[in-house]
């Protein structure tokens, strides 16, 4: 199975600091190498994996302000189709605007929704709804009038997040500081309880900052440390004595809070979204409804065992089961496109016990590979299109409406050397027609 996973171009992959996406478009690619399957990560030029790398733009544009997003998105986009071919199935983790390019392959393409930025989107999510798939993250996050193959929930990789067993002495805000993710809410909960805050993020909204935060940071009582790195996550998230998530939008799934869990930071948040879905309430955090329910849920937060949090997680979190998740959504949606080749596709027509009928269609300058049969003759005549075709040391050009015979056991290829589609009708006669008993010598596409 060839995979070729689409990143986002707005932070490397793995992101140095913040990007959710990147983060787990790394952590499904890893998880899934290590699992034995071939992925091709199309990313930023300066992306770390152990697959192979593919990339356009050398940089992120969230790190270079002299990279043009919309340019550079346009050509990284691209570049994944024009390769399309080489691959069984196209994993785009780019939002809607992949989408757009699904008409032009025939190469199955799965979606992974992160969210919904606006629903000025939609339309083109309901465009593509029926020629490729959608995964959810959330089922909370699933739109009523979408189709989705799955509801598939982020996995995070524990080494990277040590349980901590004893708890701190302060609250903490982790995420984007932006009115959506309730900052301020943070800051008057961590007041009226008498504890610490400390806030960790990237700085999204400006004014909201400067009104709305900034006024409060003194250093001791409310402390801001930017955006926080590997390195220093899990330090700050397994050190604090709860998360504080109190959002008001409805949360897609919140990678933050199962990475608090994981270190064994139960979380406080408001029930918007996936939180419900997320947080097993009066287990692994405290679903609240507001503010003053927010500094209660503060005053026993110290009675919820944080060894539950981190096994939650073991449980229904790690990479490793997202990645076996994704990996049965391929095998269904390959099991469906079994008759399609990385030159074309066939359709079986009829079978008898003697004799099998199929439509073969090559695609424009592909062949198939270089092969014989022990168990069947085969005649080929074409429809459509041209045909260059091999059988022993001969070849022999055809045009629609001409023939040629394939002996049993004659060693045989078919090329089509135009540009438009092949298409021809095979008759199979013999006394077995299973693909197994395709004998390959040669083949374009390194099969066995």
């Amino acid at each position: 199975m060839k995979i070729a996973m689409l990143s986002p171009l707005s932070w490397r992959t793995p992101p140095r600091h913040y990007g959710p996406w990147e983060n787990v478009v790394s952590l499904l690619t890893e998880a899934l190498l290590a699992m034995g399957i071939d992925v091709t990560l199309f990313a930023t030029g300066d992306s770390i994996t152990r697959g192979k790398l593919a990339w356009v733009c050398e940089r992120p544009y969230s790190e270079d302000p002299s990279i043009d997003p919309k340019v550079w998105e346009c050509l990284h986009i691209a570049e994944v189709f024009r390769r399309a071919d080489e691959f069984d199935l196209i994993h785009n983790q780019f939002d809607f605007l992949p989408l757009s390019y699904s008409g032009f392959t025939d190469t199955p393409l799965i979606t992974t929704i992160h969210g919904f930025s606006s629903p000025s989107i939609l339309p083109v999510y309901k465009k593509y709804n029926e020629r490729t798939h959608y995964v959810a993250i959330s089922e909370a996050n699933r739109h009523r009038e979408l189709d989705y193959i799955a509801t598939i929930h982020h996995g995070i990789d524990l080494a990277q997040f040590p349980y901590r067993e004893d708890a701190g002495d302060y609250l903490l805000f982790f995420g984007r500081i932006h009115h959506h993710k309730g900052v301020h809410e943070a800051i008057e909960v961590a007041r009226r309880s008498g504890l610490r805050l400390v806030i960790a993020g990237i700085v999204q909204d400006e004014v909201y900052f400067r009104e709305q935060v900034e006024p409060h940071i003194d250093g001791s009582r409310v402390e801001y440390i930017g955006s926080v790195g590997p390195e220093k996550r899990q330090e700050v998230l397994g050190g604090a004595l709860a998360l504080l998530h109190l959002i008001h939008f409805d949360e897609p799934f919140g990678l933050s809070v199962v990475e608090s869990m994981a270190c064994g930071t139960p979380v406080i948040a408001f029930g918007r979204g996936s939180m419900p879905e997320i947080i097993c309430d009066g287990v692994t955090g405290v679903i609240v409804a507001g503010v003053d329910a927010a500094v209660q849920a503060v005053e026993r937060i110290d009675s919820l065992d944080r060894r539950a949090c981190r096994d939650e997680v073991e449980e229904r979190f790690t990479c490793q089961h997202m990645a076996r998740a994704y990996l049965d959504v391929y095998r269904r949606i390959l099991d469906q496109r079994e008759n399609y080749r990385p030159w074309g596709h066939y359709e079986d027509l009829l079978e008898r016990d003697d004799h099998k009928i199929k439509e073969i269609v090559v695609k424009p300058g592909e062949r198939l590979s270089l092969q014989k049969h022990r168990r069947r003759a085969e005649h080929w005549t074409v429809v459509s299109g041209e045909a260059l075709v091999t059988v022993g040391d001969q070849e022999i050009p055809l045009k629609p409406g001409q023939s040629v015979d394939v002996p049993r056991g004659a060693v045989h290829r078919i090329m089509n050397p135009g540009d438009i589609p092949l298409v021809l009708v095979e008759v199979q006669m013999g006394d077995y027609f299973g693909e197994d008993d395709i004998i390959r010598l040669e083949d374009d596409y390194d099969r066995n």
